[in-house]
């Protein structure tokens, strides 16, 4: 694709420019016309991209950006992966003595982002949040290949680590400790379920005239509404 000059501070090597007025009408030449996302279920329609970005993803379709905020109000973000979802909401698991955790904790709300660049596509997220119960954590956990069990004993997440040794030595302990019996969920590391207040599906269209619908819960049911790119 043939892009005009960025104008830029050196960075044009690193930094993509906008594409060129024949860039966008070769896109529409060669893309066929798009019916309008359908308004009738936030999940049906979550559960068909994630299997589309299964299919069209190198790795982690299953990736989302985590939006909290700290105890300035300053936002803070991390990529997690979502384990599980339902019309309850969207669940990914962490150790909850983390930033994260710790954010949430005080702040129980929170925003999601998944990006699946191979299709043009986001879902954004924004909602209550709310822990999962012990049998799900449990059940999740014991799913988790024993290094990474080990791991979640190990790693005192967001804590200063003053060398790589430092970890590798707790990871050779909690190795030893355990044997080789079963690894336990260790009592600070659980799960999170975001219930949607809003969810809004974004597909990349031509000329930046990008496709945005919302659907934003009304008690059971879901109200509908389309925006402006």
């Amino acid at each position: 694709m043939r892009y005009q000059k960025a104008m830029s501070s050196g960075h044009e090597d690193l930094i993509p420019p906008s594409p060129t007025e024949d860039d966008y009408v070769g896109q529409v030449t060669e893309a066929k016309p798009l019916p309008l996302l359908p308004e009738a279920d936030p999940f049906e329609l979550f559960e068909t991209w994630l299997k589309a970005a299964d299919e069209s993803e190198a790795n982690d379709p299953n990736a989302m950006a985590l939006a909290t905020v700290d105890a300035d109000g300053l936002p803070d973000v991390r990529m997690v992966l979502l384990k599980d979802f339902d019309r309850d909401g969207f669940v990914f698991y962490t150790n909850t003595l983390s930033a994260k955790g710790q954010e949430l904790a005080a702040n129980p709300k929170a925003a999601l982002l998944f990006h699946w660049k191979s299709l043009r596509r986001q879902v954004r997220i924004r909602g209550d949040v709310e822990p999962v119960t012990v049998a799900e954590a449990d059940a999740y956990f014991a799913t988790r290949a024993r290094h990474s069990q080990i791991g979640a004993w190990a790693s005192e997440q967001s804590q200063p680590l003053p060398e790589r040794l430092a970890l590798e030595k707790r990871v050779a302990e909690f190795g030893l400790k355990f044997g080789l019996g079963k690894v336990p969920r260790p009592p600070h590391w659980s799960g999170y379920r975001v219930n949607p207040q809003t969810i809004e599906f974004w597909r990349d269209r031509p000329f930046r005239l990008h496709e945005r619908l919302v659907f934003q819960r009304a008690g059971t049911n879901w109200k509908t509404s389309r925006l402006f790119p």
